[in-house]
């Protein structure tokens, strides 16, 4: 996909929540883009995460974002969770996502990882292709419209996750995700899953986590 969106950064706007996270305004010359930052203490990895073509924070299952955004901050990985500007256009989501790793580089956060689901996934698999720096993209139920350059991740590891009993986007999406993704790549398939990924709540953690560990080399720190 070519990016025809161009957005520049003007201005950052903070504020402490209950939690322990922040929400981060990233105001740019095209709109503000909503964010909630969960900062880590030393290292320079982060996970960068975006939602469905709806937009908000927070992810599927639950919240799967937030709890894993807990539980890395403490193995000192940063993780912000970005709302688009306008939720659903590709390309302007895409520019959301370049300025979200921008922001967390900044912040020296220079080992960045891509989680998107469903619309999200092809906007991780886009900004990483035109992001060199990001080390790793995870697809969760994701599309396929907008996928075609996937090859051009490789050689940085690639995850695809989805639910068999996805009653959106269904699991074929993923197959023909990982048939056309270079390596090393990993296939997640989750029997009577749906698109929400919330039947399999427990597995998602477990296996999201793992993969995170293992591409930011977090896997031998407490907690994991």
């Amino acid at each position: 996909m070519a990016n025809g969106a161009t957005i520049s950064l003007i201005g950052v706007e903070r504020a402490s929540e209950a939690d322990r996270s922040e929400r981060v305004r990233l105001v740019t010359d095209r709109g503000a883009i909503e964010t909630r930052y969960r900062a880590a203490e030393g290292g320079d990895a982060a996970v960068l995460w975006v939602f469905g073509a709806g937009g908000g924070l927070g992810g599927p299952a639950g919240g799967v974002y937030a709890r894993l955004g807990v539980q890395f901050a403490a193995r000192g990985v940063a993780s912000l969770e970005l709302d688009y500007r306008r939720p659903g256009s590709l390309a302007e989501c895409v520019a959301d996502a370049l300025v979200g790793l921008a922001w967390l580089e900044a912040q020296g956060r220079r080992r960045p990882v891509l989680v998107g689901h469903s619309f999200g996934g092809a906007v991780v698999i886009n900004a990483g292709i035109a992001n060199e720096r990001v080390r790793a993209v995870a697809a969760l139920s994701s599309q396929t419209a907008g996928t075609a350059g996937i090859g051009a991740l490789a050689p940085r590891p690639v995850l695809f996750v989805h639910g068999e009993a996805d009653e959106i986007l269904p699991d074929r999406c993923s197959r023909d995700l990982y048939s056309r993704a270079g390596e090393p790549k990993e296939l997640i398939l989750y029997p009577g899953c749906r698109h929400g990924l919330d039947e399999c709540r427990d597995a998602l953690d477990r296996d999201l986590s793992r993969w995170l560990g293992a591409v930011l080399g977090t896997d031998d720190a407490p907690g994991a």
